[in-house]
């Protein structure tokens, strides 16, 4: 009614897969990757909006011990909304960081996410968030973002500590906005009758961190401040969607040392990566897309951490959209060490959405 609207979503990733890693035997993989409730809309006035997502996937939720939450709460965030170019924010939501980990999960063209995303994102995190956009579909337009959050990520209870999370990012549509906010996800399904761009850079410090990825990762046996860097572009027209980023993390000493345990040792994941998307969706909603990541970690850790190259082919069925799809994939990788040596690892999935 007029005083309260709540909308209700779920969505169920269920996937299979084979691996192969070299010297080791294949593993067959079967689970639900992912499961989501979203529930959102707005109370007393759409001035004052919220947005709920929770997540029950084994993957989501994490293990649970004594001293550490659940991960079950994704989203929890109430938003108000002054003018219809100014979104405040306040609970725990996604960071305005690099665009892939912006865009929802099923909103992807292949199965999941990158190997760069999955080792320099900055994920969601709990704060106060910021959002002044002006969108035209035929002029030029831009967004700008930012956040002030406390920089242990989602849902952290272990411990307490005086560093805060700053980001910003600028994301710019020189030929104007994308047809129903076609930044927002992957794949041309609205097949852009004149071509569309987004340009975008954001930037992260995350002051006295615990944990090696920042708001991801293993416990640091010391703080460190961390920097985080993001560029991403994605072009859109008649089918054909490309896209590219770049990310990156930097710290000053990034090897932590436990000091009753001098043989422990934790580090910052510093280094920086590159993806690269093409894909082009036929008229039928048949779509084939190709990927390549390439990822190389700072000298500091070298010897901790291999340098990544990843290739990927994928064709999938869109059914409704993004809402129901059908997504195969082949990915192979190569890994190499410090000592020289290289691996070769490969895996194929196919993977069925549905959601409302």
């Amino acid at each position: 009614d007029s005083l309260f609207q709540m909308n209700i979503g779920f969505r169920v990733q269920s996937r299979i897969g084979y691996g192969k890693e070299d010297g080791e035997s294949g593993v067959v993989e079967g689970e639900i990757r992912r499961m989501r409730l979203k529930l959102d809309g707005f109370v007393y006035n759409p001035k004052f909006g919220y947005k709920v997502e929770l997540g029950f996937s084994a993957r989501d939720i994490g293990t649970v011990v004594v001293g550490n939450s659940g991960n079950v709460i994704l989203d929890g965030v109430f938003f108000y909304k002054p003018t219809s170019a100014l979104t405040i924010g306040f609970g725990q939501t996604k960071l305005p960081g690099n665009n892939q980990r912006v865009i929802s999960s099923n909103s992807l063209e292949l199965t999941d996410r990158t190997i760069n995303n999955s080792k320099f994102n900055i994920d969601r995190d709990f704060g106060l968030f910021l959002d002044y956009s002006k969108q035209k579909a035929d002029h030029f337009s831009y967004s700008l973002k930012g956040a002030i959050t406390k920089g242990e990520g989602r849902n952290w209870v272990k411990t307490k500590d005086d560093g805060i999370a700053l980001t910003g990012k600028v994301e710019l549509f020189p030929l104007g906005a994308f047809t129903k906010n076609g930044s927002n996800f992957e794949a041309d399904l609205m097949r852009e009758k004149t071509p569309k761009l987004m340009v975008s850079g954001a930037f992260s410090q995350n002051n006295n961190a615990l944990r090696a990825q920042g708001q991801l990762g293993n416990s640091l046996y010391e703080a460190r401040t961390l920097q985080s860097l993001f560029f991403d572009a994605i072009l859109k027209y008649n089918g054909w969607s490309a896209t590219a980023a770049y990310m990156s993390r930097m710290t000053n000493d990034p090897v932590t040392v436990n000091a009753l345990n001098s043989s422990q040792k934790q580090a910052v994941f510093v280094g920086h990566g590159v993806d690269a998307q093409l894909s082009y969706l036929f008229p039928s909603n048949y779509q084939i897309v190709g990927r390549f990541s390439t990822q190389k970690v700072d000298d500091e850790i070298q010897t901790i951490s291999p340098n990544t190259n990843e290739y990927t082919i994928g064709l999938s069925k869109y059914l409704f959209g993004h809402k129901v799809k059908l997504q195969s994939e082949l990915s192979y990788d190569t890994v190499k060490y410090f000592s020289g040596s290289t691996d070769d690892n490969w895996y194929v999935r196919f993977q069925v959405e549905i959601g409302i």
